[in-house]
């Protein structure tokens, strides 16, 4: 839980919230949408690719039902083309309740296994002292946060510069630009904790991240910007059902094995620069669009079919086991 709020600050104190001031809201919301899809598709798919991703049972019965439900609760509360004040602040309650469970949780499961460790090996069982002062630790976290932030910030003026140099819309330069560039973090923990056969922390960064970018980056956005975060309808009928998508297609993925394969994760990986070679083409207006929108569709169409396939005799398996 750590890195998803410390790598949601950034994008809460820099582009979720002062960026509203400026004229930037099309990033603050592509940025945290593109952040969304990218977490799931680019950030599972490369961890993925390097070691096979475990599940935890709590990811499956909770988490990803919390990031499907908040993606939902994004799309209704944009439906009337604002995310206002009140909508803001239905998104940072639930944060807030969020991270208190979550912290509450962590402590409850961190007392049963230090009850389960004295009740195997009785004796002295105290938590051996750190190597490492707590003042010193509290200020790398604040070294590391203000570095985020301002790195945010570098990365939101030079793509901001770059949108109005070449008439690119700051909607999708949040979504692809934007997006990547905070996402880094989270690929660089996701990542190494794969290779180092932490397989599980790649998934629970990812789903925990996206829930904290909508709730607190969105929530804070939207209580501090003037009159609120206007919502593109081209955000609103496509790249937030994107968003959606993403999510759902992580429900087979997650529940078939309970972890993700390395053809799992290039399907994801393939699937992000399909996704962004789409907003490309956008961008520049090709005549290639059409084309490319069909085959892609059409692929889509096959993967729905596939992971619904996956999905079901995963079912079948599991009931004959039982009976």
């Amino acid at each position: 839980m750590g890195s998803n709020f410390g790598t949601s600050c950034a994008r809460t104190g820099r582009i979720g919230g002062r960026r509203q001031s400026d004229g930037q809201p099309d990033i603050a919301l592509g940025n945290v949408v593109g952040s969304n899809i990218a977490n799931v598709l680019l950030i599972l798919g490369i961890s993925a690719l390097a070691a096979p991703l475990l599940v935890s049972p709590q990811i499956r019965r909770f988490d990803l039902p919390l990031m499907l439900a908040v993606s939902v609760l994004l799309i209704v509360l944009s439906l009337d083309g604002t995310l206002g004040t009140i909508d803001g602040t239905m998104l940072v309650i639930g944060i807030i309740t969020y991270t208190v469970w979550s912290v509450y949780k962590s402590r409850r499961d961190e007392k049963a296994a230090e009850a389960e460790n004295a009740a195997v090996q009785p004796g002295d069982h105290q938590k051996p002292a750190s190597s490492t002062p707590w003042y010193l630790n509290l200020v790398f976290v604040v070294v590391g946060l203000g570095m985020l932030v301002l790195g945010a910030r570098w990365i939101v003026d030079g793509a901001t510069s770059f949108a109005r140099a070449f008439d690119v819309s700051e909607l999708i330069i949040g979504l692809t630009i934007v997006a990547v560039g905070t996402s880094l973090p989270e690929i660089a923990i996701s990542v190494l904790a794969s290779m180092r056969g932490h397989r599980d922390i790649a998934v629970g960064n990812v789903v925990g991240s996206n829930i904290f970018n909508i709730l607190s980056v969105l929530g804070v956005a939207a209580i501090t910007a003037p009159g609120g975060i206007p919502i593109p309808a081209s955000a609103l009928s496509f790249d937030m059902p994107v968003m959606l998508l993403v999510a759902l297609a992580c429900v087979p993925i997650f529940f078939t094995g309970s972890e993700i394969a390395r053809w799992e994760g290039g399907l994801f990986l393939a699937y992000y620069v399909a996704y962004t070679l789409y907003l490309v083409l956008i961008a520049v207006g090709s005549s290639f669009l059409p084309l490319y929108t069909t085959i892609l569709l059409g692929a889509v169409v096959l993967t729905v079919l596939l992971l619904v396939g996956m999905m079901a005799r995963a079912m079948l398996s599991s009931r004959q086991r039982t009976a």
